[in-house]
């Protein structure tokens, strides 16, 4: 099935590119045999029971996003990242993903060099993975950052702002490697903004490769729409970034907890932020998640 095939996706686009670009979402299917779970997990542990490529395509092209970058959903899938590279090259143009991959490794390169061809432009890593208690220690994570840098691939950190000296040590160590720091590094998930944790994520701006999805709403601040109490986070990071280093990304399928909705994780943008331009909108719905993941 074609993308174009989709009713009430995509449709009739047969450019992909003409729309919104969603920098961050998941998929999982409920075919086991082609995609099983890892530890041993079965159906019945998958909440939502399904969310796949092409219920995504659906839900995002009704809201005007034709392009999506997958984000490999390691609890479910782990390493296996067959999922994603399939759902790429079955919907040409529409998909773009971030694989996650053994970092406790000493020559990572030959897997990120494969994933790269097919379709992966990112690599998703967390605290504690390599194989040390810190990045700065694991041969193997070295190793993926300085890759990473030669491919023009992206290093996806999935942290906390206490990781954020971590980032900085990595990109005084690689400065040319890309870096998307994932949903506003989770400031604010306990409900309350921090300044000063926002000012450290914006001390990150002083390396140029270093971009931020500000993404994930459903789990940050009051955690339901309207979501207008993350806007002087953004304007915090608009500030020290600019727009051109900063993308959109609905988190889903988690965006779609009650009472959390797609449009409403667009709107905050496009509806509830009247101090952006069309300019900024461009960038922030399109341009930098663009030429970050699909250039």
């Amino acid at each position: 099935m074609s993308a174009a095939a989709l009713a009430g996706g995509i449709g009739e686009a047969a450019n992909p590119a003409s729309g919104w670009v969603d920098a961050h979402s998941h998929i999982w299917t409920r075919d086991l045999t082609r995609y099983p779970l890892a530890n041993g997990q079965g159906l019945d542990d998958l909440k939502p029971a399904s969310f796949t490529a092409e219920e995504l395509i659906q839900l995002a092209g009704a809201h005007g996003v034709t392009r999506v970058v997958l984000i490999q959903h390691k609890p479910y899938h782990g390493l296996d990242n067959h999922y994603i590279t399939d759902s790429i090259a079955q919907f040409p143009g529409v998909f773009s993903g971030v694989a996650c991959i053994e970092a406790d490794h000493a020559h990572p390169e030959k897997e990120m060099d494969r994933l790269q061809k097919l379709g992966m432009r990112g690599f998703r890593i967390r605290p504690g993975e390599g194989g040390t208690p810190l990045w700065r220690d694991s041969v193997g994570m070295k190793a993926m950052w300085a890759h990473a840098a030669r491919q023009g691939t992206a290093i996806c950190p999935l942290i906390g702002p206490e990781d954020l000296h971590e980032v900085e040590t990595l990109c005084r160590l690689y400065p040319e490697t890309p870096v998307v720091i994932d949903h506003f590094a989770r400031i604010g998930m306990m409900g309350a903004i921090s300044e000063e944790q926002v000012q450290s994520l914006c001390k990150l701006a002083q390396f140029p490769k270093v971009h931020v999805k500000i993404s994930a709403y459903y789990a940050l601040g009051k955690k339901q729409p309207p979501h207008t109490e993350l806007i002087p986070m953004m304007q915090s990071l608009i500030t020290a970034y600019g727009c051109r280093r900063l993308m959109w990304g609905s988190d889903c399928p988690y965006q779609l907890t009650t009472p959390n909705t797609y449009g409403d994780s667009l709107k905050l943008l496009t509806t509830h932020s009247p101090f952006l331009s069309d300019a900024d909108r461009q960038e922030l719905l399109k341009g930098t998640a663009t030429r970050v993941f699909f250039g």
